[in-house]
């Protein structure tokens, strides 16, 4: 894995220990030679993370919407910083630039991303490994629902472990550097559908 695309929160919440794993995070991608393809802000988690990885001489490209950019949080230290139109184009270029995608804490953006990375991989658009950091429990009850649309029958055996979650970085990225690409639907036939 070269590049990850990292999902993170724009938010600085109250509990530092959010801002210092972000920064962490991109420090370890930077020190094992990952680089970094991001949401190109320069605010909360996703400033944390880039702020790390540069600390560490590591690549950290931004995309980030024209948008974002005239409202000023843009981060200009980035490696590269691209400005795309649409949130739509920023995502694309997360799956074009990136070997993988690794989700740290967030909100509702974060979310859209990582859910977008699994149906893509699910459908096949991509067969890349789609990493989960369950930091301090926060993705828990995420982790919870997930195996309930398992159990109902809403996500099919062969796609339920496109999703790889570890509480630990070092763990989750031997996880997603073993991965193995699923059957995807685009390749099923209709009786397997």
């Amino acid at each position: 894995m070269g590049k990850l695309a990292v999902f993170c929160g724009s938010a600085t919440p109250e509990d530092p220990r959010y801002m210092t794993l972000a920064r962490d995070v991109g420090g370890e991608l930077a020190r094992r030679g990952i680089g970094v393809v991001y949401g190109g802000g320069k605010l909360g988690l996703m400033g944390a993370l880039a702020e790390g990885a540069l600390a560490e001489g590591g690549e950290v490209i931004g995309v980030i919407p024209e948008a974002m950019v005239n409202r000023e949080v843009a981060n200009q230290n980035c490696t590269e910083l691209r400005v795309v139109s649409t949130m739509h184009q920023r995502k694309a270029q997360f799956t074009e630039l990136a070997d993988g995608f690794l989700t740290l804490p967030g909100g509702v953006g974060t979310m859209d991303e990582l859910w977008e990375a699994i149906s893509w991989a699910q459908l096949g658009y991509h067969s890349k490994p789609v990493g989960l950091l369950n930091a301090f429990d926060f993705y828990n009850g995420l982790l919870a629902f997930t195996r309930h649309m398992v159990d109902t029958g809403f996500i099919r055996p062969v796609h339920e472990r496109i999703l790889i979650a570890e509480h630990e970085l070092d763990l989750l990225l031997e996880r997603m550097e073993a991965y193995e690409p699923h059957q995807p639907i685009f390749r099923m036939k209709p009786g397997e559908l």
